[in-house]
């Protein structure tokens, strides 16, 4: 009971923090509508989409954005608790250090996704159908994809120890990591092997294409069978997991 009441309190703490910025929570709103609104209708993309409107494809990348730079950006906290001493009193109390990870990455992990959500309604815009069904069965994907990102986030933080030193090397990951999962242009046809090859090993690569596989229907002609992206997503998330709880593990 110790550990559950100890993840669920640092669960909670994340949460509560998340909802009483409300400047993050507006902007998840707006730079997500800007990508779509602005670079969705000015981009005039010649590669093979189908029926689709450029628009349509990638909201399910600009979803996936969403996910990713708010999950990198949540390890922002680790650096603020250790600056203020939080961090020392979590890793002295009575819980193990997979706990205190755990905690933290939920907690994390929920801010990003409500933030996902938010933008996921963006799609009535696009003219793109919307059914509770289709909510339901992306959701579990977006949890998917913030573990494991959270999880990166809150490792490579583990070993900064200044926000500016942090930011630097956010941007360093999160670049590629968009650009390369195919979330603004398909990673197929006559996109160059070595493109192909890279995004395979990463793993938003599969994240966006199952939401794609969801949202988009048969009008998606998806990269990989969706049992496939779920399994790569879960074997992600257990290895950062635990790469995350022994970074967490060697903090004094």
């Amino acid at each position: 009971m110790t550990e559950l009441r100890g993840i669920y309190t640092l669960w909670l703490r994340e949460i509560k923090r998340y909802l009483r910025d409300r400047a993050r929570i507006i902007s998840s709103f707006f730079q997500p509508l800007l990508w779509l609104l602005i670079f969705g209708s000015g981009m005039r993309f010649s590669g093979t989409i189908g029926d689709l409107t450029y628009q349509q494809y990638i909201f399910p990348g600009i979803i996936g954005q969403t996910l990713l730079f708010t999950s990198m950006f949540m390890g922002i906290s680790v650096i603020w608790d250790r600056e203020f001493g939080f961090l020392k009193e979590i890793l002295v109390a009575p819980i193990s250090r997979f706990s205190v990870f755990l905690g933290k990455m939920l907690g994390d992990s929920t801010d990003a996704v409500i933030q996902g959500i938010i933008v996921f309604f963006l799609g009535v815009l696009l003219g793109i159908r919307l059914d509770p069904v289709m909510f339901l069965e992306a959701l579990p994907i977006m949890i998917l994809i913030t573990f494991g990102l959270v999880s990166i986030g809150l490792t490579i933080a583990s070993f900064m120890e200044s926000l500016e030193s942090y930011g630097v090397i956010q941007s360093f990951i999160n670049l590629p990591i968009f650009f390369l999962s195919g979330a603004l242009f398909p990673i197929r046809g006559d996109v160059p092997t070595w493109l192909q090859v890279a995004s395979g090993f990463n793993p938003l690569t599969y994240g966006v294409d199952a939401l794609r596989t969801i949202i988009l229907g048969e009008a998606w002609q998806p990269l990989h069978p969706l049992y496939l992206n779920l399994l790569v997503l879960c074997c992600f998330d257990a290895v950062m997991m635990i790469i995350g709880t022994l970074a967490f593990s060697r903090r004094k």
